[in-house]
């Protein structure tokens, strides 16, 4: 097996290195969420990490990594008595692959067996396995949600709690969490991203040295492995000794009442809700202390922390972009500066200069190649999020998002809640919030026999099922004869996720500035609803001559938010191109995901124009998309006095239910409701 790659050996990337190094000295900080484009090294750098993590002593066989000094008492493959004699191995770097299954990240009970024999036969998980090492978890946004919760609850409380039909087993599971994701595929819930300890945005450097001088070292890695690791081993193990001299002095660190003044003074400046901030913020400080070999946590310490721990916590919805008003920042420390928190570094209570090896904020160290290994700070200008403008319906490129005029494009109104909106039937897609549909969570409909291996129990059916044969089984005792053909698992019924595919009429015909801002905030308030309810998105828009797929179907909602913010209107209305132009896309996507269900919401006064026989030529475009038994949903953008219905005429070819503005809204919806109530 070739040697991994240095961790020593990266380019730049700092506060992801930092805040990773931070976590080794003090996995009490709670992990780090690395946030960032495609190709950063974001992989590279967590699975170079566990080189520089001391060896942990284990009892030999135990399955949950046991330390031979403590031995967890509840452990499953125990009891061990303490100062049974252990052996060293390096510690683990775990991966979870993002189709994992819930039995995979938290182990799975032998049901038959605990029937049966009363025996609690117990696989373990990836929890049990990263016990005292690295969980890894690519691509973490991508996760169900119900494993990212059973994943932050096991990195919280230090256990991993397993519980079927009353059969529980409990495990230590205490780890270094590392996730990564890219924001272009979806974000987390806010929720979620509170539970992570650190969080950096990483992105690929400007500068052309830099990036040099990383293809070299990939190029000089890929072509001998060994040889590569060889070359760097002496910063690697400088890094690995100052790594293990910051754990040892960690205990030591003081943090005084001025330096936890400005971390509370801080975190609620910026409004950070509850009080986790602040506790990872008082850990990440004195992480930094102990990094820097001092016993004193100083006010630069708390900066750096801030930096770290709070840009994830400030935001609200997914159309936030994370970020900390540095500014804002030194201003709060300034004004909480008090006379004891600055203390002399080389006096009794500083601890002297920081050792060798690693990042330190202005410091530059250089590798075996005589190269700087520290490139410079990449701000939030160079981050992900800074795509090019769309093109606009005649095909040729909308010079900074504005109409043929010139005019700037329309702002979006304020997003509101809307009035659920659901595709007919039951569906299987994925777990989300929207449609009915057979999931792994939920409440219990029916039992069937598993075709696999059974993960959730139906007991009634079971019990059913194994009663007629008691006698012929022998059965003597109080205990039910059990045989694995009697099992039945559960089926349940939740809610699935869906693809809402926005079709959004920017013609002329909708270029009045204050219907054009209300149709924003329509499809904006509907992009929120699908955020919240786990959907994929996807946005075409039509005018002038043609349609356009201004945002292929995704997970980042706020990606949606984005194109929709720079969408010019004008021209002729081509809604036959804008329906066809569903269809395929549709199409397209039933072939790579078959089983997420499609809810198409066309954004339209109904007008059609431009070509020969626009209407009829749209009318047939909404029957094949009904053909296909796409559930539609048609938001009918007229206003005025006189009105045509034409949006009601779409919706009729299409088999859709057609919505005015003013309906899509929740809380009219309500007041109607109360209308007829009190009317009847």
């Amino acid at each position: 097996m070739s040697a991994a790659y240095p961790f020593s050996a990266l380019v730049g990337q700092e506060d992801l290195r930092l805040a990773l190094l931070l976590n080794a000295v003090s996995p009490a900080v709670g992990g780090v969420l690395v946030r960032g484009e495609k190709g950063t090294a974001k992989s590279t750098a967590v699975r170079a990490l566990s080189a520089l993590l001391p060896d942990v002593p284990v009892i030999p066989g135990c399955r949950f990594s046991c330390d031979p000094g403590a031995p967890d008492t509840a452990c499953p493959d125990g009891p061990h008595d303490a100062g049974t004699g252990g052996t060293a191995r390096p510690a683990r770097m775990v991966e979870l692959p993002v189709g994992a299954s819930e039995d995979r990240l938290v182990g799975a009970l032998d049901i038959e067996r605990a029937l049966a024999d009363g025996v609690k036969a117990f696989e373990p998980g990836l929890l049990a396995a990263a016990n005292r090492g690295i969980l890894y978890v690519d691509e973490v946004n991508l996760l169900h949600d119900h494993l990212i919760d059973l994943l932050l609850d096991a990195a919280a409380m230090g256990a991993s709690h397993v519980e079927r039909e009353g059969v529980s087993v409990r495990h230590a599971a205490r780890f270094l969490l590392v996730g990564t994701m890219n924001p272009e595929e979806g974000e987390l819930r806010p929720q979620l991203l509170d539970r992570f300890g650190l969080t950096v945005e990483v992105a690929a450097s400007r500068e052309t040295d830099e990036r040099v001088e990383v293809v070299r070292r990939r190029l000089a890695y890929d072509a001998d492995p060994d040889a590569f690791a060889a070359r760097w081993a002496p910063e690697e193990e400088a890094l690995r000794e100052r790594t293990a001299a910051a754990r040892e002095l960690l205990p030591q660190v003081r943090l005084g009442d001025a330096a936890l003044r400005q971390i509370a003074a801080t975190c609620a400046a910026f409004e950070v809700d509850g009080m986790r901030a602040d506790i990872v913020m008082a850990r990440t400080a004195t992480a930094l202390a102990a990094w820097a070999g001092r016993t004193v946590v100083l006010a630069e310490d708390v900066r750096r922390a801030a930096l770290l721990a709070l840009p994830h916590r400030r935001r609200r919805n997914p159309f936030d972009a994370p970020g900390l008003d540095e500014g804002k920042l030194d201003e709060t420390l300034e004004r909480e500066r008090g006379e004891d928190d600055d203390p002399d570094p080389d006096g009794p209570d500083g601890g002297g200069q920081p050792p060798r090896g690693g990042p330190d904020t202005g410091h530059t160290d250089s590798g075996p190649d005589g190269a700087s290994d520290n490139g410079p700070d990449i701000g939030p200008a160079d981050g992900p999020g800074t795509d090019a403008a769309p093109e606009n319906g005649a095909g040729t490129p909308a010079t900074e998002g504005r109409a043929p005029d010139g005019r700037p494009p329309s702002a979006a109104g304020e997003p509101y809640r809307t009035r659920p909106l659901t595709v007919p039937g039951t569906g299987e897609g994925a777990a989300g919030r929207r449609s009915r549909a057979r999931t792994a969570y939920g409440r219990t409909t029916g039992a069937r026999r598993p075709e696999s291996t059974l993960t959730t129990l139906h007991l009634a059916a079971t019990v059913r099922a194994a009663a007629p044969y008691q006698r012929a089984r022998g059965r003597t005792g109080a205990g039910l004869v059990v045989r694995r053909d009697d099992l039945r698992q559960a089926v349940r019924e939740g809610r699935e996720g869906n693809l809402v595919l926005f079709v959004v009429d920017a013609s002329g015909s909708m270029a009045a500035r204050q219907r054009m801002g209300a149709v924003k905030g329509a499809v904006l308030s509907l992009l929120l609803d699908a955020y919240q309810r786990r959907d994929k998105v996807g946005l075409i828009t039509f005018r002038g001559r043609d349609a356009e797929l201004a945002l292929p179907p995704t997970s980042s909602v706020d990606a949606g938010a984005a194109r929709l913010e720079r969408l010019p209107t004008g021209g002729r209305t081509p809604l036959a191109a804008g329906l066809l132009k569903a269809h395929e896309v549709l199409r397209v996507e039933r072939l790579r995901d078959a089983s997420r269900r499609p809810l198409l919401v066309v954004v339209t006064d109904g007008r059609a124009t431009g070509g020969p026989e626009p209407v009829a030529l749209a009318a047939r475009a909404a029957r094949l998309l009904s053909a296909a038994g796409v559930a539609s949903v048609v938001v009918d953008c007229e206003s005025g006095p006189v009105r045509l219905g034409l949006a009601g005429a779409l919706a009729r070819e299409l088999g859709a239910i057609a919505v005015t503005l003013g309906e899509l809204r929740a809380d009219t919806v309500s007041a109607l409701v109360k209308d007829v109530r009190r009317a009847a």
